[in-house]
């Protein structure tokens, strides 16, 4: 796998099987594979970017570590439903922008995705926040992030 342009590769090159909806072009459920890769695009921002989906992402990690969350461990699992806003941690985010991105390095471990356009909903027993399984802090790994400063426009 290699990025022809800049930043993170589009994860949907990682589709490893389609379930197909009734409306042709938008899936029902993709289902994604994240092996080891080598990040060699040069002067960018590695990690995957923050954004929101279209789609409801459960995402977890299988073995190694996952380059957007410093102590996501294996066994470890999130839900992002549509139009969650979501990226990489705060700690993640600071190393990326001091890492030399002219050196290529080897990511990641295996990890998995299902992306549905159906909303995805949590069993009672992953959503009790005494079951251990529920990270209650887990918005707070955005803390300390700078706030987004959007570029002017040329013309302005």
């Amino acid at each position: 796998m290699n990025t022809v342009t800049v930043d993170h590769a589009d994860p949907s090159i990682f589709t490893v099987l389609t379930l197909p909806s009734a409306e042709p072009g938008i899936p029902s459920v993709d289902f994604v594979c994240f092996p080891p890769r080598w990040m060699c695009a040069e002067q960018t921002f590695r990690p995957p970017y923050f954004h929101r989906n279209c789609m409801a992402e459960f995402m977890g990690l299988i073995d190694g570590r996952y380059d957007a969350k410093v102590g996501f461990q294996p066994g470890g699992c999130s839900l992002h439903n549509v139009g969650t806003p979501h990226g990489p941690d705060s700690a993640t985010f600071h190393a990326a922008i001091q890492t030399d991105t002219f050196a290529p390095a080897k990511v990641g471990g295996m990890a998995f995705m299902f992306e549905s356009r159906l909303p995805l909903r949590l069993s009672a027993i992953a959503a009790d926040e005494g079951s251990g399984l529920f990270d209650t802090e887990y918005c707070q790994c955005w803390d300390g992030l700078p706030r987004a400063q959007v570029p002017r426009a040329a013309d302005q």
